[in-house]
Order: structure tokens, then sequence, then C-alpha cells
């Protein structure tokens, strides 16, 4: 699904910070929307969550650093991080180029998913939110 100039996958998990989180298998894939890769504009650095480390949902993980701003990731679930891209080390950009695909940030062996996926948009609610968001920032400008 589109949005405005964004892309929105319909078989993810959103939360109102615009990360994204998709199953697969046991673990849950984690990373930033476009909307998110597109507002903080060129990433230059990137930085996760060791892995074995616990992540808690709602709670920052990680950072995204770019030429205008560094921003906190916030985890959409809680968990234990089994994977952490570590393409992004020297290909940050990643994250601007592919937010769904190769610019993915950490898997998570998530630890109460079934209770946490309440908290989380779809994509749909998503879209409702980033409307939202966008009309409000018209309002402001």
């Amino acid at each position: 699904m589109d949005f405005q100039g964004y892309h929105i996958p319909e078989e993810l998990m959103y939360t109102k910070e615009h990360e994204w989180a998709k199953e697969e298998g046991g673990a849950v894939r984690i990373g930033i929307t476009d909307y998110a890769a597109k507002t903080l504009n060129d990433v230059v650095y990137v930085t996760s969550p060791k892995v074995n480390g616990k992540v808690e949902q709602t709670k920052t993980m990680g950072t995204v650093e770019s030429i205008k701003a560094v921003s906190e990731v916030y985890s959409p679930i809680s968990g234990t991080v089994t994977k952490v891209n570590s393409e992004l080390d020297s290909h940050p950009e990643l994250v601007n180029k592919s937010p769904y695909g190769e610019g993915w940030l950490v898997e998570v062996k998530p630890s109460n998913l079934a209770a946490e996926r309440n908290v989380l948009l779809d994509a749909k609610a998503y879209v409702a939110h980033l409307s939202a968001l966008l009309k409000n920032q018209e309002k402001h400008a």
C-alpha cells in the first residue's frame, strides 16, 4: 500500500514512532518505516542493541543518525536480540534505500508477542496515524 509517496507493506505491524515488525518463524525482524527513513534523509550511522541483549516494547533500543538529526528507535516488541544487521555498520544508507528489505535493524526472539501485538498498528491504522500526523504538520507549517 502506498500513501502520499510512502510505501507501507500490509503484512507488517507498526508503531506510532515509525518502526515496523515482521514475524518470520519464531523471530521478529524490526526496522524503521519508509516515512521515518525519508524524514531522516541521509542515514550516516546506526546503533543497535547487541546480540543476546534484551529489548522492551516501547523502550529505546538504538538510534539512527542522519545528517539532519539523531532519532531514537523504539522496540515494537519485548524479547532477546538474536541478530543485528551488521551490513549497516559499513552501509547505513541501506536504511534509506531499502527500509523494509536490506535496511532492517535487528531480529528479536519475542517474549510476549501475543499480548504485545495488540499495541501495534496494522497497515491501515498506521496510514490513519500518518495521515493525522501529516495534516497536523501542514497546519503548523
